[in-house]
C-alpha cells in the first residue's frame, strides 16, 4: 500500500523546506536508508532518507521549489499502484502526462548552463561543513592549478565558523582552476575548484563569488556539483577519516555521545543510518593523555607611533557575531556566590593519590555542575521563540582559549561521565582545539557552558551566554584568605562563581536554587555520591 511522505521538520524553527536536489526519480526503487532528497531548511542543507521500501510513485515538490512542513513531499508504494486518491486526483508524474512535461520545463531551463561544461569536467563548490556555516575561508591549498588530483587527495584546508577542516577530492583529474585564492573566503555553494582532463579550457565555466586567483571574468552558471561534507581533524588528517552518515543518525549519535568514527555503517556504501546508532554498543574508551595548555594570544608586535592591522579569521568573525546576537537578544542577569573549597581540595588530593589518576578542580566543577543540572532541568533548557525546549541530555560546553579567540568543545552526556573520563576528554579536546583539530560535531549540541579564568588569577567575572544555552557559569580562582569558621577567624580557600542567565528561561529564584545545589556539591564533595 502506498505511503505519503511529508516535508519533515528538520529544525526547531523550520516552517518550510526547499528541495535542493532529488536523489531518486519517479519509477526508481527505494530502499530503507536510501537518500530521497536534499532538503534545505532555515539552517542547513540536510539529506533526507527513506524509512520505507518500494517504488517512488509521485514527487510532490519539484527540485528547487519550497513547501510547508507536513505537506506532501513524495509517495512511495508498489509499482503501478493507483495513487490518484492520495494526490487529489492528479495524475502521477510517472504517467508521462503533459503536466509532468510542463513541470520539468523550468528545470530544463535552469540546468541549461550545465551544457556548457566541457566533458569530464567537475565543478566543486564550497561545502557546508557545519550547520551554521554560511561561508568558508581557504586556509591553505594542498593542490595547485595543473596538479594531478586523485579521489581522496587533500585539496584544501577550509576554515569554517567553528574549525579548520580538511577537504578531500571525490574526483580524478587535473586541478584546472581555483575559485577562491588562499586566504580568501566565499559563500557556501560558490565555486571552489574545477577538476577535469588536462588542457581543458574552463575559462567560461563557473563564477567565483569571492576574490579568486584567476583574473578571468567567467559568466555565472549553476551546475550540480557533487560535494559532500568530508571533515577530518587537521591534527590527524587522513582520507580514512571520511564518514558517510545520515543527518538523523548524526543527530542521534550526538545526543547519545556516540563516536561516529567507530560505528560500522549498514547503509549504501557503508553509510551510517538510524538503526546503526540504535544498535551500537559502546566499547571501553582509553583515557587520553594529551596535556591541556593555556593558549597564547595572537602575537601582535608593538611599534611606537605605528598602527597595525590583523585581518579577522572566520573564528573571530563568528565569535563577534554570535556574542553580539546573544548579548542583545537574551536579557542577561547575573548571580554570584562564594564557595569554601577546603573539602574539595582535600577530596582532589585523595582522588589524585590513586594510581594513574590526576584530575583538576575544573574537572570537579564540571562534574558537580552536570549533577546539579539534573536537579534543575529548567537551567538545562533553551528559548525557542514560542516555547522553551527542555533538553533530554546534559551536554556541557567548556570554553577553551585559542590564538584566534574562543571555541567551546562539548562533553556529551556529562552527567554520566566519571572524573577521569571528564579529565581525559577535556585535555584531549583542549589540545586539539589549539591546533584547530576539533571536528564540527564536537562543538555542537551544548546545553550549558562553563568558562574558567581561575588559572589566570581572575577572582570573579561574568560571561556572555553561549546560545542556544540559557545559562553559563564563570569560574574564578581559588584564593587563600581569612574566613570566619565556627566563630573564629581562620585561613580558608574560597572560590567565586558567577552564573549568567537568560531571564526568558531561567527566573532569578531558579538560578539561585541551582547555585545553592552546586555550592553544596563543591563544599561537600561526598554528596555527589548520593
Amino acid at each position: 500500500m502506498a505511503e505519503v511522505i511529508t516535508m519533515p521538520r528538520l529544525s526547531d524553527t523550520m516552517t518550510e523546506g526547499k528541495v535542493a536536489k532529488w536523489h531518486k526519480k519517479v519509477g526508481d526503487k527505494v530502499k530503507e536508508g536510501d537518500i530521497l532528497a536534499e532538503i534545505e531548511t532555515d539552517k542547513a542543507v540536510q539529506d533526507f532518507e527513506s524509512e520505507i521500501e518500494g517504488t517512488l510513485l509521485y514527487v510532490g515538490v519539484e527540485e528547487g521549489a519550497a513547501a510547508a512542513v507536513d505537506s506532501v513531499l513524495a509517495i512511495i508504494g508498489n509499482e503501478g499502484e493507483d495513487i490518484s486518491g492520495l494526490t487529489g486526483g492528479a495524475a502521477a508524474p510517472s504517467a508521462g502526462t503533459e503536466e509532468k512535461k510542463s513541470e520539468e520545463q523550468p528545470k530544463a531551463e535552469t540546468a541549461e548552463p550545465a551544457a556548457e561544461v566541457p566533458a569530464g569536467v567537475e565543478i566543486i563548490t564550497m561545502p557546508r561543513l557545519s550547520d551554521t556555516m554560511t561561508e568558508g575561508k581557504v586556509a591553505k591549498w594542498h593542490k595547485n592549478v595543473g596538479d594531478t588530483v586523485k579521489e581522496g587527495d587533500l585539496l584544501a584546508e577550509i576554515e569554517t565558523d567553528k574549525a579548520v577542516q580538511d577537504f578531500e577530492s571525490e574526483f580524478n583529474g587535473v586541478l584546472l582552476k581555483q575559485g577562491v585564492e588562499e586566504g580568501g573566503a566565499a559563500p557556501v555553494d560558490s565555486v571552489l575548484a574545477i577538476i577535469g582532463p588536462a588542457g581543458t579550457d574552463v575559462s567560461a565555466v563557473g563564477a567565483p563569488k569571492a576574490a579568486g586567483q584567476s583574473t578571468e571574468k567567467p559568466a555565472e552558471q549553476k551546475t550540480e556539483a557533487k560535494t559532500e561534507e568530508k571533515a577530518a581533524p587537521v591534527a590527524n588528517s587522513s582520507s580514512s577519516d571520511r564518514v558517510a552518515i545520515s543527518p538523523l543518525a548524526k543527530k542521534m549519535a550526538q545526543d547519545k555521545g556516540v563516536d561516529i568514527n567507530i560505528v560500522q555503517g549498514s547503509g549504501e556504501n557503508g553509510r551510517i543510518v538510524k538503526k546503526d546508532i540504535e544498535n551500537y554498543q559502546p566499547a571501553a574508551k582509553p583515557a587520553a593523555s594529551a596535556p591541556a595548555a593555556t593558549a597564547a594570544p595572537v602575537a601582535v608586535s608593538f611599534v611606537q607611533g605605528e598602527d597595525t592591522e590583523t585581518p579577522n579569521s572566520q573564528v573571530r568573525n563568528i565569535i563577534a557575531k554570535r556574542l553580539s546576537e546573544s548579548k542583545f537578544s537574551a536579557p542577561h542577569y547575573y548571580l554570584m556566590v562564594e564557595i569554601n573549597m577546603d573539602k574539595a581540595i582535600e577530596a582532589r588530593k585523595e582522588i589524585n593519590s590513586l594510581p594513574d589518576t590526576k584530575i583538576s578542580f575544573n574537572d570537579m566543577i564540571i562534574k558537580a555542575t552536570a549533577i546539579a543540572l539534573r536537579k534543575h532541568p529548567q537551567v538545562n533548557s533553551s528559548w525557542a521563540g514560542d516555547k522553551i525546549i527542555h533538553r533530554g541530555n546534559i551536554n556541557i560546553g567548556v570554553a577553551v582559549a585559542i590564538p584566534d579567540g574562543l571555541v567551546v568543545p562539548v562533553l556529551k552526556n556529562t552527567d554520566q561521565m566519571t572524573y577521569t573520563q571528564i579529565s581525559a576528554s577535556v585535555k584531549d579536546m583542549a589540545s586539539r582545539a589549539k591546533s584547530k583539530g576539533l571536528k564540527a560535531n564536537e562543538m555542537e549540541g551544548s546545553t550549558f557552558s562553563i568558562s574558567n579564568l581561575g588559572m589566570f588569577g581572575i577572582e570573579t567575572f561574568t560571561s556572555i551566554i553561549n546560545q542556544p544555552n540559557s545559562a553559563i557559569l564563570s569560574v574564578g580562582a581559588i584564593i587563600e584568605k581569612p574566613i570566619v569558621k565556627d566563630g573564629q577567624i581562620v585561613v580558608g580557600n574560597t572560590m567565586k562563581l558567577s552564573l549568567a542567565c537568560d531571564h526568558r528561561v531561567v527566573d532569578g529564584a531558579t538560578g539561585a536554587q541551582f547555585l545553592q545545589t552546586l555550592r553544596t556539591y563543591l563544599e561537600s564533595p561526598l554528596t555527589l555520591l548520593l
